[in-house]
């Protein structure tokens, strides 16, 4: 932990972590490295048994049981870290779920209980996170972001709902960037290329997606945690102080390709 880094004397929490390979992981290590204070929050005890070694390894103050399906789960988080801390500086928000077995088929197959908790899991949970953590935020202002992925932007095979709710996470940071603006909090996303995660493991057809991003990229390779930590940083910290309301991309530039490369190989023997 660098007492000299972008991110010295600032503190946040980080919702989403899930094991080593998540992209909120690769997020927390960039913010340690760069010296900030880390709180971490998990859904459960299952998922506690994987957060709590990772906690330790960078030294964070502070783990937090929160189910943001529940309410008021979200609000009494934040409330015990104010029992710590008084203030914070940043929250990181990479919390998303929709039933997998309707990510496959068609978009217009899925259920209404299953678009009602993809939205409400990936969507609304952003919205009350930000609430939440205001009375933490608004004497030092601060950042705010959370994560997206182009499926909200344009049609992803076995994405489906997930589309749909991170295009409605995109509108929200935008409206949400309004409203926190007059407390000096700033409201962004990152939008990552295909990164292998937990989360990732559900979206049927994966390495196929993965493996044409990265052909069809105009950098030619894959998104790594690294990438993502080192843009979770800079708009967390001060770099970024005016920048809010941003869908910004970290893919390797594929968001900017019209079609398939002219000299992009064949990899349509690709599966899984």
């Amino acid at each position: 932990m660098s007492k000299n880094g972008l991110m010295a004397g600032k503190r946040g929490v980080i919702m989403g972590v899930a094991n080593d390979h998540s992209i909120a992981w690769g997020v927390s290590k960039a913010l340690a490295e760069q010296g900030a204070q880390i709180a971490f929050t998990y859904q459960n005890e299952a998922l506690l048994k994987r957060v709590e070694p990772l906690a330790q390894a960078l030294d964070a103050e502070l783990l937090i049981e929160c189910d943001v399906s529940k309410d008021n789960g979200i609000m009494e988080a934040f409330e015990t870290v104010g029992k710590t801390w008084d203030s914070i500086d940043f929250v990181v928000h990479a919390i998303a779920f929709a039933d997998k077995t309707e990510l496959r088929g068609k978009y217009f197959e899925t259920t209404r209980g299953n678009f009602s908790m993809a939205l409400d899991i990936s969507c609304f949970s952003f919205t009350e996170t930000c609430k939440a953590a205001l009375p933490l935020m608004e004497k030092r202002g601060g950042s705010i972001i959370t994560l997206t992925y182009y499926g909200a932007e344009k049609v992803i095979p076995h994405y489906n709902v997930m589309g749909v709710a991170k295009a409605a996470l995109e509108a929200s940071v935008r409206y949400l960037a309004a409203d926190m603006g007059e407390y000096n909090i700033r409201v962004n996303a990152i939008s990552a290329g295909p990164v292998r995660t937990l989360a990732s493991a559900g979206i049927g057809d994966f390495r196929y997606i993965s493996q044409w991003t990265k052909a069809n990229s105009p950098l030619a390779r894959d998104t790594s945690l690294e990438d993502v930590g080192g843009a979770g940083v800079y708009l967390l910290s001060n770099l970024a102080s005016g920048v809010t309301g941003e869908v910004h991309h970290v893919d390797c530039g594929y968001h900017v390709v019209g079609m398939k490369g002219l000299n992009v190989p064949d990899i349509s023997t690709v599966k899984g």
